[in-house]
C-alpha cells in the first residue's frame, strides 16, 4: 500500500516579515521570495515527507482550509490570538482536524484557548532551543496526532502476543511450583482481560485478534469457575481470604465514618469492571480515585450479594439472626432487597458506631428518582452516611434481552460499554457526584454483581 501523503496547513502571521527580509537580501529577488520556505521547521517537515501549505493571514488560511483538503493545521499563537478568533474559525470549518499551536509564551491564556478549541498539542518555540531538536519534536507531534490510530492497528497485535506469552510463562511457573494460584492472581488476570477489552474496542481491523482474546477469556472463565468451586469454602473460614461482599462496609465505609468524613456510599447494581473503567475517567477532574477489588459471595444474585453488602452477613447468618429481614421472592412483595436500610443500620450498631445525622438511604430507578435525590442533597447541610442504590445498569442489562430496539442498539459488549459511558456523562447521577465533590463528600462506589452476555441460548 502506498504511504499516505499528509497535507499540513501552516498559518503564521510572521511569515510575511521573514519573506520580506529574504526578498531584500542580495541573493533573492521579490519574485523568488514567495517560493522560498521561510521557516526551518517547515523545511524539516517537508524533508520528513509532509506537504506544507503556508498562509500569512487568518483569512488566507481559512480560505485554503475551505477549498482544499488538509490533515492538520499548525497555527502560530500570534495569529490565533482571541481577538483574531482564528481557532474558532478553524473549528467552524472543520470540527475534528488536529491542531498544533505554536507559541513562545507559557501563559494561562494559551492554555485556555487550547482547551476551549480542542488543540491537540502546544509547541513552545524557544529562541534558545536548537532548531534541529525542536523541529524533530514538532514532526513527532504531528506524526503522533496523524498516525496514532494506524500505528495502534499495527502494533497492538504484537503487544497482545507479547503479553500473552509472558502470562503463559508465569502460569507455567505457577504450575511447576505446585500451586493453584491465589485470589490476587485471578484479580490480576481479570483486570488484564478487561483492559484489553477496552483497547480492542477502538480498533477496527483486528478481528482475528479479537477472536483470540475471546478464546482466552472463555478458557479463563472455565479455569476460574474450577478455582472458585475448589476454594470458596476455605474463604469462609480462612484468615487469608480475599475481601468479600460481607466485608465491604467494614473495610471501606466504616473507617471513613470514624475519621469524621461525610460519606456517600453508592451501590451500582450489575456494574462490571469494564463499565466502571468507562465511567472512571469522567471523575478524574473531581476526585482522587483509589481502586480496590473484592469477590462477591455466592450466590451472586442481587438478593444475596447486595444484602450481604448492607448487612455484613452471609445469607445463612442473615436468615438466622434477622429472619424477619431475610427476604425471599414471594407474591406480596416486589422487592427482595426491601430491608437494605435496616440491614445497614444494624451493621453499624453491631460495630458500635453511631451515625449523626442519621443514616439516609435512597434507591434510584429512573430520572424522577435522580431528581428527588439531587434535590435532597442540595437542601441538606451535612450528612454522616447516605447510601444510594442505582438500578439503571441492572434494568438495562435485563431489558436488552427483551426489547428489540435495545438489541439493535447494544449488539455486543463494546456497544454496551459505550452506552454506559454516554449514560453516565449525561445523567443526574454525574451531577450528584459533582455536588458531592464540591462539598468534600467522600464517595465509596461499588457493585453487587456483574453480568454475562450469553452467546448460546438454552432451554430447560
Amino acid at each position: 500500500m502506498q504511504e499516505r501523503r499528509w497535507r499540513i496547513l501552516w498559518i503564521d502571521n510572521q511569515i510575511t516579515d521573514v519573506v520580506q527580509s529574504i526578498a531584500q537580501s542580495e541573493d533573492a529577488s521579490p519574485e523568488k521570495a514567495k517560493y522560498i520556505t521561510p521557516k526551518p521547521y517547515v523545511r524539516f517537515l517537508e524533508y520528513e515527507g509532509y506537504d506544507v501549505s503556508l498562509a500569512d493571514t487568518a483569512s488566507e488560511g481559512i480560505t485554503l482550509l475551505k477549498d482544499e483538503t488538509y490533515h492538520a493545521v499548525v497555527l502560530h499563537y500570534e495569529a490565533a490570538m482571541p481577538e483574531n478568533n482564528l481557532l474558532a474559525r478553524v473549528r467552524q470549518v472543520d470540527t475534528h482536524i488536529p491542531i498544533i499551536l505554536l507559541t513562545d509564551k507559557d501563559e494561562h491564556e494559551v492554555m485556555q484557548q487550547a482547551s476551549l478549541y480542542d488543540v491537540g498539542y502546544i509547541f513552545i518555540m524557544s529562541e534558545k532551543a536548537q532548531i534541529e531538536i525542536s523541529s524533530r519534536q514538532l514532526a513527532s507531534s504531528l506524526a503522533f496526532l496523524l498516525k496514532k490510530q494506524s500505528v495502534r492497528e499495527v502494533y497492538t497485535p504484537q503487544a497482545y502476543v507479547q503479553n500473552f506469552n509472558q502470562v503463559n510463562i508465569s502460569d507455567s511457573e505457577t504450575q511447576r511450583s505446585g500451586s493453584d494460584g491465589d485470589w490476587q492472581d485471578w484479580i490480576d488476570t481479570y483486570v488484564r482481560l478487561i483492559e484489553w477489552d477496552l483497547q480492542l474496542d477502538s480498533l477496527y481491523n483486528v478481528d482475528d485478534l479479537k477472536t483470540v482474546h475471546e478464546t482466552e477469556r472463555r478458557e479463563a472463565n472455565t479455569a476460574f469457575a474450577d478455582y472458585v468451586q475448589n476454594t470458596y469454602r476455605y474463604w469462609l473460614v480462612g484468615k487469608t481470604s480475599p475481601t468479600l461482599s460481607v466485608d465491604v462496609v467494614y473495610r471501606y465505609v466504616i473507617p471513613e465514618i470514624q475519621a469524621g468524613k461525610q460519606v456517600l456510599f453508592v451501590v451500582m447494581d450489575c456494574m462490571r469492571l469494564d463499565h466502571w473503567l468507562k465511567i472512571e475517567p469522567l471523575l478524574y477532574p473531581l476526585f482522587d480515585i483509589r481502586r480496590d477489588y473484592y469477590y462477591s459471595i455466592l450466590p451472586t444474585a442481587t438478593r444475596y450479594a447486595r444484602n450481604a453488602i448492607f448487612s455484613g452477613l452471609f445469607p445463612l447468618e442473615l436468615a438466622e439472626r434477622y429472619p424477619d429481614l431475610y427476604a425471599e421472592p414471594d407474591n406480596t412483595h416486589t422487592s427482595i432487597n426491601r430491608h437494605e436500610k435496616q440491614l445497614l443500620r444494624l451493621q453499624f450498631e453491631r460495630h458500635g458506631i453511631p451515625l449523626k445525622p442519621p443514616l439516609h438511604y435512597f434507591k434510584i430507578f429512573d430520572v424522577r428518582g435522580e431528581m428527588q435525590y439531587l434535590h435532597w442533597l442540595n437542601i441538606t447541610d451535612r450528612v454522616s452516611l447516605t447510601a444510594l442504590v442505582v438500578d439503571f445498569l441492572d434494568m438495562l442489562t435485563h431489558s436488552r434481552y427483551e426489547v428489540d430496539l435495545l438489541r439493535q442498539l447494544i449488539p455486543d459488549e463494546a456497544a454496551f460499554r459505550s452506552l454506559v459511558h454516554a449514560w453516565f456523562r449525561h445523567s443526574r447521577l454525574y451531577e450528584i457526584f459533582r455536588i458531592a465533590a464540591e462539598r468534600g463528600i467522600t464517595i465509596i462506589l461499588t457493585s453487587d454483581h456483574g453480568s454475562l452476555l450469553c452467546q448460546n441460548a438454552a432451554k430447560e
